[in-house]
């Protein structure tokens, strides 16, 4: 028994000394093969130490069988191989550090079904990918969305495609549309106003001055001519005053029976006015009753090429002057005017200075 355990010792021992050789035959290697690297120059010329050179090896007809152990394989494989170049290596490795970056910028900027569509390739297969490009996209890819949620809000709430589902779109078409968009919102608001607005509201109460006008109206077409009243309303916005309008041949008669009228007794003329509406002259006579305390407005129309309407002053002397400054500043004649001349331009002044189509002689005066 004690024979074979010596020899196992002894076998034991020789694995052991085969395996240091191994590893410090590695070890070696490893050495020159880093030395290489670090000096190209050298490394061309250097050999591992307790090996031949190649090329000695080579003329003498030497063929070394190398170790059958993997990892010293793999070392002379490396030191077989041509001599590295430091810088180049550290290119290689920042490019590799720089496409890792990129993809991972790809990923997070690509959308869900983006994601799902680009499958992972092969680092050595995918072509560089630009950032800046990739952002670009992204942020072309938030407005198409923003847009088109703005244009979904404006049209009613229609729901908005996604971003990669989306066109590349014109953002003034965009605009335009909106614009659009709120026009036919505001039409619709204001159809919807005015049929608000002529949905029958209730009648407007009478004016309390309306039973005064509607007799005054049935007295002159009674007593004068049913042609004699050719208008007659309320002006609310003067106090509800009463207005007819009076045709010029049934003025002087219509005249007296407003004034010498039981029921009327309109014997103060208060004012008298004249009008160019341009189309026509528009004379106004506007009457109180001191009995009554009412009010009442008479208009006569005249044409305005020749401008005349009969004088009221037989009936109310208060017209005098008042058709005379008519007569001055705007050409209106009042036949049966006991004085019908100019009150405040001179005789010889020529034109009526109120008159819109009155052009002055003189620009200074």
């Amino acid at each position: 028994m004690s024979e074979e355990q010596d020899k196992d010792k002894e076998l034991l021992g020789k694995q052991k000394d085969d395996s240091v050789k191994a590893e410090s035959s590695t070890a070696e290697k490893a050495e020159a093969a880093a030395s290489q690297a670090l000096d190209p120059e050298k490394g061309s010329s250097a050999s591992v130490p307790g090996q031949p050179d190649q090329q000695e090896a080579k003329a003498a007809g030497d063929e070394r069988i190398l170790p059958e152990s993997g990892e010293a394989h793999e070392q002379s494989v490396v030191s077989e191989q041509p001599a590295a170049n430091p810088e180049r290596e550290a290119k290689l490795k920042a490019a590799a550090e720089a496409r890792a970056a990129r993809a991972e910028l790809k990923v997070s900027a690509a959308t869900p079904s983006q994601q799902q569509s680009d499958a992972p390739a092969e680092e050595g297969s995918s072509p560089a990918v630009n950032p800046e490009r990739e952002a670009k996209m992204k942020a072309a890819a938030e407005a198409r969305a923003a847009r088109a949620a703005a244009k979904a809000a404006a049209e009613g709430g229609e729901p908005a495609a996604a971003p990669g589902d989306a066109v590349g779109s014109d953002p003034e078409r965009e605009a335009k549309q909106k614009a659009a968009a709120e026009a036919r919102a505001a039409r619709a608001a204001a159809k919807a106003a005015s049929e608000a607005a002529e949905a029958p509201a209730e009648p407007k109460p009478p004016s309390p001055k309306q039973p005064q006008l509607d007799e005054t109206v049935e007295l002159v077409r009674s007593l004068i001519s049913e042609q004699a009243v050719e208008e007659a309303y309320i002006n609310e916005l003067n106090d509800h005053m009463p207005i007819i309008v009076v045709g010029r041949d049934h003025w002087q008669a219509t005249a007296n029976l407003l004034r010498t009228h039981d029921r009327l007794q309109y014997g103060y003329l208060r004012n008298v006015s004249g009008i160019d509406f341009e189309t026509h002259m528009e004379v106004v006579y506007h009457l109180v009753s001191i009995e009554t305390k009412r009010e009442l407005a008479v208009k006569l129309r005249a044409d305005r090429e020749a401008p005349s309407v009969p004088s009221a002053t037989p009936v109310w002397a208060t017209a005098n002057w008042n058709e005379r400054e008519i007569y001055d500043l705007l050409g209106v004649d009042f036949p049966g005017h006991p004085d019908m001349r100019r009150i405040m331009m001179p005789d010889e002044w020529v034109g009526h200075p109120l008159r819109k189509d009155y052009e002055p002689l003189d620009p200074e005066v």
